[in-house]
């Protein structure tokens, strides 16, 4: 006969009765898992899509921090020497904590903080105050109770130490915390990687650009200034050039253009009809347009060079003051601050560019200058903006160098780069060059 629920003994009978619960809790806490796997995998995606190292660096600790649920957060970048600490990146405080440690200086990587320059191994602590290793706390720092630090490997070296502590629900960091951000570690290494290689990419494509570019020459009784600034891709080399010289015929000469392309073949066009210009200037005592004509046509007999946009110009002196005679290729047109600091574009009839059509007219253009006149020339990366028009961008523009239009050349040149109107996704150019005083 078949037992009575109710006669069963009492163990067996509380088993029966749990077993629901306990098939609630597992799948709760399998539900948990899964979720925090999925923050884990978003987080690296979202890390691995940064290329910029400080912001990377930044990222890795408050997703660290959200995925464990910590109030604090640092990033420190062990030196070359394995002593100490180069760089100290903290999440979390607030302004009044970042103020009252300001005055103390960055971590020196000592105590616990220096326990994983040495020691791979994660590090949980339940209670930093009675821990062997803690050091203490400066003034004005936060009170922090719990610790979890894990190391940063990149290529089989230790880069920094990522370190959490105090989790909102205050209790201490346990095993799957240490998981999570073991799991994170790993993927940020590779991250840091990717982002030092691509400094290192950008930085040689940008000293490359740089060596093709002359150093302006002595130019009295003009000054001159010269601003060439890549663009924020990686890897990005553009064809943006620049040049001004003194002629035989007392002239000075100075020009700005813009070769199609952002790559190796762009940047050595850009070189050689730099080079080639240079050379037909001194030959040819002529006006701009049939300099550029000439260029042309030889650069589409000898080359294969993309489509080339240029402006070029000579300053011709005249009695106590100099006239300006340009002709363009396709270029945005030079913007002229005048000696009460208004600035005017030189608006004028444009050529094609060069590479469209050698048959094309060249129009040239005159303007009278007067003394402590100012040119700027420039190329389109300083204007143009994705979500905006290029006139909106030359207005832009033509406020900025309104503002600034008192300072020297140099800095003028400074602050157009600094407050320029473009969204940085081009590389840009800029010449400026102004005429003395009476």
């Amino acid at each position: 006969m078949k037992p009575d629920r109710q006669s069963l003994p009492p163990r067996q009978h509380l088993r029966v009765d749990a077993e629901p619960g306990r098939v609630t809790e597992q799948l709760n806490a399998l539900a948990r898992a899964q979720e925090r796997l999925q923050g884990l995998l978003d987080a690296v995606l979202e890390i691995s899509r940064e290329l910029e190292l400080p912001e990377v660096l930044r990222q890795i600790v408050s997703t660290a921090m959200e995925l464990v649920g910590a109030r604090y957060g640092a990033l420190a970048v062990v030196n070359e020497q394995r002593t100490g600490l180069s760089e100290f990146i903290a999440v979390g405080l607030s302004k009044r904590e970042r103020a009252d440690l300001a005055e103390v200086g960055q971590p020196q990587g000592r105590g616990l903080l220096g326990q994983l320059i040495h020691h791979t191994e994660p590090l949980r602590v339940d209670d930093i105050p009675t821990h062997p290793l803690a050091a203490g706390f400066p003034p004005g720092h936060p009170p922090m109770r719990t610790l979890l630090g894990v190391a940063i490997t990149v290529r089989g070296e230790i880069y920094g130490n990522l370190y959490l502590s105090e989790r909102h629900d205050g209790q201490p960091f346990d095993r799957q915390d240490e998981a999570v951000v073991v799991a994170l570690a790993g993927a940020a290494g590779v991250a840091i990687d990717h982002a030092r290689l691509f400094t290192q990419v950008r930085s040689g494509a940008e000293q490359f650009q740089r060596l093709l570019l002359p150093q302006l020459p002595d130019l009295r009784p003009f000054t001159a200034a010269a601003i060439y600034r890549p663009a924020t891709a990686p890897a990005h080399l553009g064809g943006d050039w620049y040049d001004a010289v003194l002629l035989p015929d007392s002239a000075c000469a100075a020009v700005i253009g813009d070769v199609v392309g952002h790559d190796l073949q762009s940047a050595a066009a850009m070189a050689q009809t730099r080079h080639m210009l240079r050379a037909l200037l001194y030959d040819r005592r002529t006006p701009p347009s049939a300099v550029l004509c000439q260029l042309d046509r030889t650069l589409q007999a000898i080359t294969d060079n993309p489509l080339t946009t240029a402006c070029l110009a000579r300053i011709e002196p005249q009695a106590d003051t100099w006239t300006l005679r340009w002709s363009t290729a396709g270029h945005l047109p030079p913007l002229l601050i005048t000696p009460d600091d208004q600035a005017v574009y030189l608006h004028a009839e444009p050529g094609v560019p060069l590479g469209v059509d050698t048959d094309q007219p060249r129009p040239d253009h005159n303007c009278p200058l007067p003394a402590d006149a100012t040119l700027i020339f420039f190329t389109d990366g300083l204007v143009e903006h994705p979500a905006r028009s290029i006139d909106t961008g030359l207005r832009a523009l033509r406020a900025v160098a309104t503002a600034h239009a008192h300072l020297p050349v140099k800095d003028l040149c400074t602050a157009l780069v600094d407050h320029h109107p473009s969204d940085g996704h081009d590389d840009l150019a800029i010449l400026a060059l102004r005429t003395p005083h009476r």
